[in-house]
């Protein structure tokens, strides 16, 4: 079974829409293209094509839009979840498209964070089919972003009989983690993790990269790290595991080696961020600066087009780049009301720190779900103290 194992942190107009790039010489690389020869490229080019013959030809049409999600995850290239929508273009827009065109429009309306319309789609999907595996999977993922977390673990029990062992302890390790059960979810996915060695790669790499997390969470940087690593041996180009380990390496101090692992994945915002991030460290003032002005061409242009994906990342630009705390706070804030990850707790609390704010909502949050998390705790406690 192939999972959507977390919520896609790009979407697909973000990087086309940002102010022209006029590269400084004709020598300079600008974009290095699929070679033709790539037997994916032709077998995309292929299905493309039968496609555009018979644009109404359902089952092909939705084996091609998974196959550009798929490849966009993995290749950290947001043009192909524009090219699976447009797959998906004759049903796009109905009211009641035929289940798998649901299924496959919440994974596309959660990438841009349209969770509620994606809540839709999953119910009626499930609704019309409630053996779906994925689609009670997707549903889970959406509904803990949420915070919605007694709604997700009802999602994850009825994975109990229609999926795997790992793909149940990982849905509800992932609600386990932000609600008191840190310890106790982390050494169950661990141990199931290991008695798992036969599942999809996929699987295993959602596993693994929420177990150096949950281990990131609780100051243990040595399993941490080595966690994430055999993630990155499953997946190298995965955007999300390469912005996790890059604020990993980032919280270590250790700049010089998300420069190497993220040089050439600025592609997608939250990465571009984070080599910013690291040039910072080194105090690269020139690149620094080049990144910089870029970062804010791509958020002026998103927040122009009512594109809100990307105010967590936009909130830790105001403030760590920009300097710009007030902000800062005032993104973090709104994206408070849309996700409540622990990296959303955390750009919070930050920017509330440097605000002088109270940062009661998140500080209410935290006490009411018992979140365990070591960095958030030294947040709370400074803003506590003053200090």
């Amino acid at each position: 079974m192939k999972t959507i194992y977390t919520i896609l942190l790009f979407a697909a107009a973000a990087a086309a829409q940002a102010s022209p790039y006029i590269p400084s010489s004709g020598t300079q690389v600008v974009e290095t293209l699929p070679r033709r020869g790539d037997p994916v490229q032709q077998e995309l080019r292929r299905l493309r094509s039968q496609l555009d013959a018979d644009p109404n030809d359902l089952a092909l049409a939705a084996t091609l839009a998974q196959r550009y999600i798929a490849l966009g995850r993995s290749e950290t290239d947001p043009r192909y979840l524009g090219y699976a929508q447009a797959a998906l273009t004759p049903w796009w827009n109905k009211a009641s498209p035929p289940p798998q065109v649901r299924l496959l429009r919440a994974t596309l309306l959660q990438s841009t964070h349209q969770f509620n319309p994606a809540l839709d789609d999953l119910k009626a999907v499930l609704a019309a089919d409630p053996t779906n595996a994925q689609a009670w999977l997707t549903q889970a993922t959406v509904q803990t972003v949420q915070g919605d977390y007694s709604s997700a673990t009802a999602s994850c029990a009825r994975l109990s009989r229609l999926s795997t062992q790992l793909t149940t302890i990982t849905c509800v390790a992932n609600i386990g983690t932000v609600t008191g059960r840190a310890l106790k979810s982390e050494q169950l996915l661990d141990l199931t993790l290991e008695r798992s060695a036969n599942a999809p790669a996929d699987m295993q790499l959602w596993s693994l990269t929420l177990l150096a997390e949950m281990a990131q969470r609780r100051d243990d940087h040595v399993l941490a790290e080595a966690r994430y690593k055999r993630a990155l041996a499953l997946a190298p180009r995965d955007s999300y595991l390469l912005g996790a380990y890059a604020d990993f390496l980032l919280e270590r101090q250790r700049p010089r080696e998300v420069l190497a692992m993220l040089n050439d994945q600025t592609r997608i915002d939250a990465l571009l961020l984070r080599r910013a991030l690291a040039l910072q460290q080194t105090n690269d003032q020139r690149a620094l600066a080049a990144d910089i002005k870029e970062l804010a061409a791509r958020f002026d242009a998103a927040m122009q087009r009512g594109d809100t994906v990307h105010q967590r990342e936009q909130a830790r630009f105001e403030l760590k780049l920009r300097r710009d705390p007030a902000t800062a706070l005032t993104l973090a804030q709104k994206n408070w009301a849309v996700q409540k990850e622990p990296a959303d707790i955390r750009i919070y609390l930050e920017a509330a720190l440097q605000a002088r704010d109270g940062a009661k909502p998140v500080l209410d949050w935290v006490a009411a779900n018992h979140t365990e998390d070591a960095a958030a705790a030294r947040l709370i406690a400074r803003l506590k103290t003053g200090t």
